[in-house]
């Protein structure tokens, strides 16, 4: 589901899901029949539910559709398995007269080139993606910025200085997340620890809540998450515990156990690119955008979370926008779990050294998943 652009060892992961759904569409405007609208696709991994990674997208694509109203008619298409499905659907939606495209879904770049291959009149916008071509553009958001900012909230609520974390796939992007979210735990709580579960699935409802389980039972306190669905917020609220949000605000389904959210805002983006192609400015390239660009935001406290952790999470989030800030920063030496140094006294990671990442801080409790 979610990658970022370099082309690094991240073309080796491999990822499935659920069979295809159904297409739902809006309906342009009366006003649309005066002038032919831009007909925009967009292809969801998972079932459209009311929080997750698809919630997000589906915000960006009914921002598009409010922006820029009769101009645009824009279509979904959910549930779509990575692979051959996806494949399909994508190349209908360019049969459609579909002229831009957007693909949110790491499993969704191969397929997603090979059908701009044949549509070379139709953009493409590879969310996740890494590999670019003249009509393939690629964004993904530095999710890693709000998983540090979670990570002081945890350090500040947490009683037993264990927090859970359960975790997808051990791809750089994950990594990254549970690195940034344990240095953030401890850049204010040095005691903290991050307990690992890994699934091995993004989306697995049932496995997510048995995770969470399995982490509350080994006196976890606050747990985080890097899966598809709500399952491990409703676990946190079933047991009484505390959880970081993921994706999108989770308050609905987790009043009581919401710390905090870390959420993806695309609608800026894609109302961005949907204008650019009106305007017949559209260009290939790519996008790493975090917090400055307002791709990521953290907020949406619970109501346990003191106000002067929430002031200090919010003024963190300025200084990182502001480039005060870097999750991977090293006051002092950082080592990885396994004591070796991974970030010099002084040194802040470059972007090479992000997206490759493949080991696990100090205060993880686990071992990178193979």
């Amino acid at each position: 589901m979610y990658k970022n652009l370099a082309a690094t060892l991240l073309a080796a992961c491999a990822f499935s899901f659920a069979p295809t759904g159904a297409v739902s569409q809006t309906s342009p405007s009366a006003d649309a029949a005066k002038a032919q609208p831009l007909k925009v696709g967009f292809v969801y991994v998972a079932p459209l539910s009311d929080a997750g990674w698809v919630r997000q997208h589906e915000q960006g694509r009914q921002a598009v559709q409010a922006a820029l109203g009769a101009a645009v008619q824009t279509t979904y298409v959910e549930n779509v398995a990575e692979g051959p499905d996806a494949e399909r659907v994508i190349r209908d939606l360019a049969r459609q007269g579909n002229t831009l495209i957007f693909t949110p879904s790491f499993g969704y770049m191969e397929p997603t080139l090979k059908v701009a291959a044949e549509f070379p009149d139709v953009k493409f916008e590879s969310i996740t993606g890494y590999k670019t071509a003249p009509n393939v553009a690629v964004a993904n958001a530095r999710y890693y910025e709000g998983r540090y900012l979670a990570g002081i909230a945890a350090g500040r609520m947490t009683r037993s200085n264990v927090a859970g974390y359960v975790a997808g796939f051990a791809i750089p992007e994950v990594l990254q997340g549970i690195n940034a979210f344990t240095l953030g735990m401890r850049s204010v709580n040095p005691k903290a620890e991050v307990h690992v579960v890994w699934l091995n699935a993004w989306f697995d409802p049932t496995r997510e809540r048995d995770a969470a389980m399995t982490l509350f039972n080994q006196n976890v306190d606050v747990i985080a998450f890097h899966t598809g669905s709500t399952a491990v917020m409703a676990a946190a609220q079933e047991r009484g515990k505390l959880a970081v949000a993921y994706h999108s605000d989770m308050r609905k389904i987790a009043p009581d156990a919401q710390i905090v959210a870390v959420t993806h805002q695309w609608g800026d983006y894609y109302t961005g690119r949907a204008k650019a192609v009106l305007d017949s400015s559209w260009k290939s390239g790519g996008v790493w955008g975090g917090v400055k660009q307002g791709m990521i935001r953290v907020g949406d406290f619970g109501t346990r979370v003191p106000k002067a952790v929430q002031t200090e999470v919010l003024a963190r989030q300025k200084d990182i926008a502001s480039g005060r800030l870097h999750p991977f920063y090293a006051r002092k030496a950082v080592l990885d779990n396994e004591g070796h140094t991974v970030i010099a006294p002084g040194k802040t990671l470059g972007d090479e050294q992000i997206l490759t990442m493949n080991w696990l801080v100090q205060g993880v409790q686990g071992k990178v998943s193979r």
